[in-house]
């Protein structure tokens, strides 16, 4: 029997690339001048769901993704690798969450799904660094959850076995399902876009990223897998005063570009001396120890 799977993923601003412009004159990060992208350990989270579609016929995978509708890229970019569907949430009423109202719009969404075997994302946003909203999702919907996942090994009899990647070395364990799972970009890179698969999907959007002039429109009558989902707070009866900026008690007081640079610099031997002043200057400045 198959899986159902849904990946969690987040189109996010490259911040691996900040120039001079990232930031506005009010302190907070200037979105249209950085490029926009596939969060990195999402893209490990869909490689992970993908093989366990491969691992399990009659799987399905699908892309659960929050933004603008402009951030339907991140579903095409699943459906180019692989997945079968995808849902964007896009209204003005989840604008400026936190992960606090972030991981209520995903679990309703979920809700609304029908829920899933397997929910799998990325351990974090390059955009926020908070490891938050996996563990939050999975609180909300009562599930159980593994952290810090580098590989999902198998699926026997509903349960999963799960590598993970922690201080000190490696764990494996055993879980449940159904189940949310947080990856870690030492897992595997995904996979590449399939030609066929783009080819066939390259014209998939969103209702509101459609204008009255565009080309092809005929085609979405013709063919419905063009049409992708698209979910209002309404649409996934949510509560608008858990939503994004409602919902979030945490504010950004300023965001900062900071360049660390070194005051003094030394070069060291492989000598006994020079090690040992090393180690006892690091104890000094309580740096170690």
């Amino acid at each position: 029997m198959g899986l159902k799977i849904i990946v969690l993923a987040k189109q996010v601003p490259d911040t691996r690339n900040v120039g001079k412009d990232a930031m506005t004159a009010e302190g907070t990060v200037n979105r249209a001048a950085l490029p926009a992208i596939f969060n990195p350990e999402d893209l490990n989270a869909l490689e992970q769901a993908l093989r366990l579609k491969d691992q399990n016929p009659g799987s399905t995978v699908g892309i659960l993704t929050m933004g603008p509708p402009r951030a339907a890229e991140i579903i095409r970019q699943g459906l180019y690798r692989g997945a079968d569907t995808g849902w964007l949430l896009t209204d003005r009423l989840f604008a400026g969450a936190d992960t606090l109202a972030t991981s209520y719009a995903l679990a309703t969404a979920i809700q609304k799904i029908g829920g899933a075997d397997v929910v799998i994302g990325g351990r974090q946003a390059i955009d926020g660094d908070t490891a938050q909203v996996g563990p939050q999702v999975a609180q909300k919907l009562g599930l159980s959850q593994v952290t810090y996942a580098e590989e999902i090994e198998k699926c026997e009899n509903g349960v999963l076995t799960i590598r993970r990647h922690i201080d000190g070395g490696v764990e494996t364990v055993e879980a449940p399902m159904p189940i949310v799972i947080t990856v870690n970009g030492s897992a595997a890179p995904c996979r590449p876009c399939n030609a066929k698969l783009v080819m066939k999907y390259k014209r998939a959007n969103v209702p509101l990223e459609r204008t009255a002039d565009m080309p092809y429109a005929e085609l979405y009558a013709e063919r419905p897998y063009l049409t992708l989902n698209q979910w209002s707070v309404a649409d996934v009866d949510g509560d608008p005063e858990q939503c994004g900026l409602a919902g979030s008690p945490t504010k950004v007081k300023a965001v900062k570009n900071i360049v660390f640079q070194a005051k003094e610099s030394k070069t060291l031997t492989a000598s006994d001396t020079d090690i040992e002043g090393m180690i006892k200057e690091l104890l000094d400045e309580k740096i170690i120890g």
